[in-house]
């Protein structure tokens, strides 16, 4: 083997071919890709550009030509497939959540030791993002006071619309908040240095019925909470706001100034203050993430290749700043049992620790 990194890829739809790209844009190799049937895993080999379509999880997890396995299947099949490549010795990239309950992420978190293993919390590889998180940490906002914001989705907006997501066998006791509300809350944390410590949530059933099936995870919810800091926050997440596409808005209000991202909008930061407000545009930040002169935007998929390319910078020894894992991921589980406890029992919850 040379000395490029050589990636497994577990999952042919959508994610998987977001992080074929990624693998690609870091100057690794996918070596090796299989899907759910011979079929796709061939197709998938052709699309990804992978060396080999292997037969089998197995066989790619035995495979001595990769370094790193990356897992983007449904749910409830990501605790196995990342064990079981933690066992066959391999760094792992495990989509989220890392698991759907919270002794199957510690178990994962244990069992990682010694290896790199990450988790693709993206939007923090965003430079405005970066920028905001830095004003935070030096003291240019002042202490926080307030953190809201929102995480809306359309694409769960009628009543004929379906996903394997909606099957809790396939995709866990949560959906809306543990696929897009675990975001929100790791870019909060993550921007703030502040974690969230307590909180009361409502989860909403918008459509009880789709595809003949009653469904039994949540079509929007609503969070209240306080974090280890004192501060105060709320959170809506939502898949059923018709025209929102994929509207990540986050509200920093600190006692000198307040900072609001929007990931629809991601190429300024919004800084507001007593006396006037601005925008930091992408470029004027400094960030390292900045790849492209201003006015030439960067988006997700430039996120996404920043966080591969931080995953194996830290498999080749590197310690890139605020790289997410499998501490980042338990800590979605976390949060997310916390709030199918709270909506459950209508009460406050602790956030397990």
């Amino acid at each position: 083997m040379s000395d490029r990194i050589h990636a497994g890829i577990v999952g042919t739809g959508f994610m998987g071919t977001v992080h074929a790209r990624a693998v690609r844009r870091a100057g690794a190799v996918v070596s090796r890709i299989v899907g759910s049937t011979p079929g796709s895993s061939a197709a998938a080999a052709d699309r990804f550009d992978a060396e080999y379509a292997t037969a089998s999880v197995e066989e790619l997890l035995e495979a001595s030509d990769v370094d790193v396995v990356h897992v983007c299947t449904p749910n409830a099949t990501h605790a196995s497939i990342a064990a079981a490549a933690l066992r066959a010795g391999k760094h792992v990239v495990c989509e989220k959540p890392l698991a759907t309950g919270l002794a199957e992420a510690d178990q994962l978190l244990a069992a990682a030791a010694g290896r790199v293993a990450t988790v693709p919390f993206v939007y923090r590889f965003y430079p405005t993002v970066r920028a905001a998180r830095a004003r935070v940490a030096d003291g240019t906002t002042g202490p926080v006071r307030l953190l809201h914001g929102h995480y809306l989705q359309d694409w769960m907006a009628l009543p004929d619309d379906e996903n394997w997501r909606v099957d809790p066998a396939r995709g866990g006791g949560s959906r809306a908040f543990a696929d897009i509300g675990v975001h929100w809350c790791d870019l909060a944390e993550f921007v703030s240095g502040d974690r969230i410590a307590r909180l009361s949530a409502r989860t909403v059933i918008a459509e009880p019925v789709r595809g003949g099936r009653p469904v039994r995870t949540e079509d929007a919810a609503t969070v209240q909470f306080e974090t280890v800091g004192g501060v105060a926050g709320s959170l809506v997440v939502s898949q059923v706001s018709p025209g929102r596409k994929n509207r990540l808005a986050l509200s920093v209000d600190a006692a000198r100034e307040s900072l609001a991202f929007d990931q629809e909008q991601p190429e300024t930061l919004w800084i507001g203050g007593r006396d006037g407000n601005r925008e930091l545009r992408r470029g004027e930040e400094g960030s390292p993430y900045s790849l492209v002169p201003t006015g030439h935007p960067q988006g997700y998929q430039d996120c996404f290749d920043a966080f591969v390319a931080d995953t194996y910078a830290a498999i080749g020894g590197q310690a890139p700043d605020g790289l997410p894992t499998f501490a980042d991921g338990r800590r979605a589980a976390a949060l997310t049992e916390a709030v199918l406890t709270s909506a459950a029992t209508g009460t406050w919850i602790e956030v397990p620790r």
